[in-house]
């Protein structure tokens, strides 16, 4: 998972920091020396963080286009793979930095096939991709100057980011980057205030800005050397937080959060920023996110934010129940089930990011393969309600739910019993037209003071969700 709800918090104390307030928890008093001085430190970088930030015009016009895109893939990949136990099996298994290490030396991909990932991608209607560059273990999919621990030096010897970023293009498909704030490798990462990564056998306190540093010098590697990158998705930081619904979530530490996201809008001003951190988004992001999760929800834990109504949303899902690739998850949602969450999706106007998880060769499964072509068969009929849509007027229902484009209201209905669907406080005057999308039959259709009635066909048929197209006069 990206982050797992059963993760606990450490049980310490620390400072808390924000843009309006600070707070100093209790601390031994051998410490408050010490803790004045982080205290200072932090207090400057909290006013700071408080500027506001404006997006460049190209910057609006890739929101725009990211919230018009809709579907995504996730792909977690690395060495994480190999013990086909999900990505956190550095942390759940307690494995040594020394030992995971030996992972390198036996991650070998040769089945590995950009230009088919990407082509199974475009055919399950995608239009971007997201790919997991460094994972909470720290290591680098790509040719990195700042760590060792890196594609280059395992056996496969092959920069996989620049195999992606060169195909993305050519298949007119948009590449994203994932980015771990959190390491449960380095040293000069501050695990010994985290909640997670406490038993890698690390010893050694570094020094955070060093951390800082590194992250800011991988980024300036992934967005000068590998092309345009139509975003950088941030995961880690509720590591030095409070657990998700505690009444203070300030971070136990300074991000410089401001400082990296200019840094990325300096190199590549359009290039979106997301950060995984459950919260209300930051200054200086340009959409929000919500993992195992449709906006306005909170079945995972993990959602205790707002959607925002400035911004694009995005929700992320896995195939089974895992991210990374795991070898006993037989849990693969149905057809149905995965085309529900992504018209729901797009009925709160948020993007679907799916996950698939690749086996450690590069091959990806079959049950995966099989759900994604499903899918881009299913939107070559029905891609019109979905793609360029925004939210409905109502959140999803019982029956279903509603998109929109322009004059046309679609009217998804997910149950197969033929039921009347009603949809009060219709702010329509009229309808022009009301027809099935997939063959253009009439439909039935009552309005009668602001309450809409659709008599859909009864259908005993495994189709997950019969479309009906409104034309609408204002």
């Amino acid at each position: 998972m990206l982050y797992p709800a059963s993760c606990k918090g450490a049980g310490f104390f620390c400072l808390h920091v924000c843009t309006n307030k600070i707070s100093l928890l209790p601390f031994n008093v051998i410490y408050m020396k010490k803790a004045a001085i982080v205290l200072a430190a932090l207090l400057m970088s909290s006013l700071s963080f408080s500027q506001s930030y404006t997006p460049t015009a190209s910057n609006l016009a890739e929101r725009k286009w990211f919230a018009d895109a809709k579907f995504g893939l996730f792909i977690h990949w690395g060495p994480f793979s190999i013990p086909g136990s999900g990505e956190w099996v550095m942390n759940d298994r307690n494995i040594t930095v020394k030992n995971y290490t030996r992972l390198m030396h036996f991650f070998n991909p040769t089945e590995f096939n950009a230009q088919q990932w990407v082509a199974m991608a475009k055919g399950a209607g995608m239009k971007y991709i997201t790919l997991i560059t460094r994972h909470h273990d720290g290591f680098s999919m790509w040719d990195t100057k700042y760590s060792d621990f890196n594609i280059m030096n395992s056996p496969y010897h092959k920069d996989i980011v620049k195999m992606m970023a060169d195909e993305c293009p050519k298949q007119g498909i948009k590449l994203f980057l994932y980015y771990s704030l959190l390491d449960w490798r380095r040293d000069d990462y501050q695990y010994w205030t985290g909640r997670t990564g406490q038993g890698t056998g690390r010893t050694v306190h570094g020094k955070w800005e060093d951390y800082i540093q590194f992250m800011k010098n991988q980024l300036t590697e992934l967005l000068t050397n590998y092309g345009e990158i139509g975003g950088i998705w941030f995961d880690g930081y509720w590591d030095q937080t409070n657990p998700e619904g505690a009444a203070d979530r300030t971070p136990r530490l300074d991000w410089h959060l401001e400082e990296i996201y200019a840094h990325i809008h300096k190199l590549q001003p359009k290039c979106l920023v997301g950060n995984n951190h459950h919260l209300t988004p930051f200054a200086g992001e340009d959409f929000q996110m919500f993992e195992r999760d449709l906006p306005g929800e909170n079945n995972s834990g993990l959602s205790f934010q707002k959607p925002s109504e400035q911004m694009p949303l995005e929700t992320c899902e896995t195939i089974n129940g895992s991210w990374g690739f795991n070898i006993t998850d037989t849990s693969y949602k149905t057809h149905e089930q995965l085309i529900h969450y992504l018209v729901k999706a797009g009925g709160l106007g948020a993007n679907f990011l799916l996950n698939i998880g690749p086996m450690p060769n590069g091959e990806v499964q079959p049950e995966f393969k099989e759900r994604l072509a499903y899918m881009g068969t299913w939107l070559k009929t029905y891609g019109e309600s979905i793609y360029n849509t925004k939210a409905g007027y109502l959140r999803p229902q019982a029956w279903g739910c509603l998109t929109q484009r322009g004059n046309k209201v679609f009217v998804h209905v997910f149950a197969k019993d033929g039921a009347p669907v009603t949809l009060t406080g219709f702010p329509y005057k009229s309808i022009a037209k009301a027809y099935l999308l997939k063959n253009g039959a009439a439909t039935k259709t009552e309005l009668n003071n602001g309450t809409l009635k659709l008599t859909p066909a009864a259908r005993n048929t495994d189709e997950p969700d019969e479309v009906i197209v409104l034309e609408v006069n204002s």
